[in-house]
């Protein structure tokens, strides 16, 4: 996924050569994960399972929860743009059921979108609030051990979508601090290694600040 975010990159930026702005950004922060349903299919070593699992974020343990993102602005209002983001989720208090000793994603719940933004330049003073959404794809490193099985790595594990809504501040021509809320959707089926499929929809709500580079 790394590499096709970077592709993607070079390919904005190479259509964005003749536009007024380019933008890259770079953000962390707070991450949480709701409750998700959990559904194990196709049972050839595991036994068929359907169970709710509450999740904690840990956006602050290592690797940290982060993301980032390009954007090229086609006119003051409205630009496009690619967004790469690192988020993780694992069970609170290690509840899991019975026969698992590991059903998490803390090496990340990865999310690649395309997405559109709409802003309001100096809307508030120099303040410039700005709304965007997009959809794309999750790679989440998919972490499951199971008393006969064990998974552990990325897949590509269906369709992501995110929203987004913050303002900047610019602290000089090139440089502004912009604070945000941010969501992703993902419903993911990944493949287990003794066969099985698991299904969950997985939704993040993320409060993050950052910095925007303009070019």
């Amino acid at each position: 996924m790394n590499r096709a975010f970077a592709a993607c990159i070079c390919l904005l930026l190479l259509t964005s050569a003749a536009l007024a702005e380019v933008e890259v950004t770079i953000y962390g922060g707070f991450q949480s994960v709701p409750e998700s349903n959990i559904v194990i299919r196709d049972a050839d070593v595991i036994a068929d399972a359907d169970f709710s699992e509450d999740w904690q974020g840990q956006s602050s343990s290592a690797p940290l929860y982060y993301g980032i993102r390009a954007t090229s602005w086609w006119s003051p209002t409205f630009g496009l743009g690619v967004d790469l983001a690192h988020s993780k989720l694992s069970p609170k208090d290690d509840d899991l059921p019975a026969g698992y000793d590991l059903i998490e994603s803390t090496d990340g719940v990865n999310t690649m979108t395309v997405n559109a933004y709409r802003r309001w330049l100096n809307r508030f003073g120099e303040v410039t609030p700005y709304i965007g959404g997009g959809v794309g794809l999750a790679a989440p490193h998919v972490e499951v051990t199971n008393v006969a099985s064990e998974t552990f790595g990325y897949q590509l594990t269906g369709p992501a979508a995110t929203w987004v809504a913050g303002a900047r501040y610019p602290i000089n021509e090139q440089v502004s601090v912009f604070g945000e809320y941010r969501g992703t959707y993902s419903a993911n089926v990944a493949d287990l290694s003794t066969g099985e499929t698991l299904e969950t929809d997985v939704t993040t709500n993320a409060l993050n600040l950052g910095l925007s580079f303009n070019f």
